[in-house]
């Protein structure tokens, strides 16, 4: 009782000196990890309504998969992402991949947390950096989103059950082939992973066209994963991702 006393007055001391802030401008808001209601407005939550397998926005409701996953299907069984990548959601995800606010993390995790399936004990795997990216930039993003992700939803987060082993370019301005020959072979599994039979939930912070999710994917399936499914912050749409269901 006397912790939980001082717990609350040390919080109520903080917030009078440090208010919590809104993530997206920075307006005071009521409690840590909130927006404002401009910015929660601004913001296109994603969550019914979208593609099963590539968390695309569809038009109509017949079906749940949209045109290019049915003709295709995709490796990845289930995505969920948080929101639309946009101005503001994007500048949240820049702040958090350069500009070293880590704290965001937990922001963008809350967000995400609501979308995560915990029936049947799945594992949450992040999305590797390289060794030489991951020593230059000090963290990944995708694994703090993991384990804020996994706290809120208690589920079990494995940072390092896959490595990137191949160091890849950035793929701001790549097309789709080119994304997806840059990360083609640049995921395996690390020593001694056990994935048999396990429903895995990849992480990461923006989903563009798939191809790293894909790349996770394969290694994943080969070393005995019984289905791979991923969980985002935000998804990339074009107009062409719109599709009827």
């Amino acid at each position: 009782m006397a912790a939980t006393i001082l717990h609350r007055a040390r919080n109520a001391v903080l917030n009078f000196v440090l208010p919590p802030r809104c993530a997206g401008c920075g307006d005071v808001v009521g409690t840590v990890g909130d927006f404002c209601a401009e910015c929660w407005g601004k913001i296109d939550w994603l969550g019914s309504g979208c593609c099963e397998r590539c968390a695309a926005p569809l038009e109509g409701g017949e079906h749940d998969i949209c045109l290019p996953c049915e003709a295709k299907p995709p490796l990845i069984e289930k995505t969920r992402a948080a929101v639309r990548y946009d101005d503001l959601t994007r500048s949240l995800a820049l702040k958090l991949k350069y500009g070293r606010r880590v704290g965001l993390a937990k922001v963008m995790g809350m967000a995400m947390a609501r979308q995560v399936d915990t029936s049947d004990r799945p594992i949450l795997v992040p999305v590797p950096l390289h060794r030489w990216r991951l020593w230059k930039r000090g963290f990944n993003q995708s694994a703090l989103l993991a384990h804020e992700v996994g706290r809120r939803s208690n589920v079990e987060v494995v940072p390092d059950l896959l490595q990137r082993k191949r160091a890849t370019v950035p793929m701001t301005n790549m097309s789709t082939s080119q994304r997806i020959r840059n990360v083609r072979g640049a995921m395996a599994m690390s020593p001694g992973a056990d994935v048999e039979g396990r429903r895995v939930i990849l992480v990461d912070d923006v989903r563009t066209s798939g191809a790293t999710l894909e790349a996770c994917a394969r290694p994943l399936l080969k070393a005995g994963a019984r289905r791979v499914e991923a969980i985002l912050w935000a998804r990339v749409v074009r107009p062409r991702d719109i599709t009827r269901s």
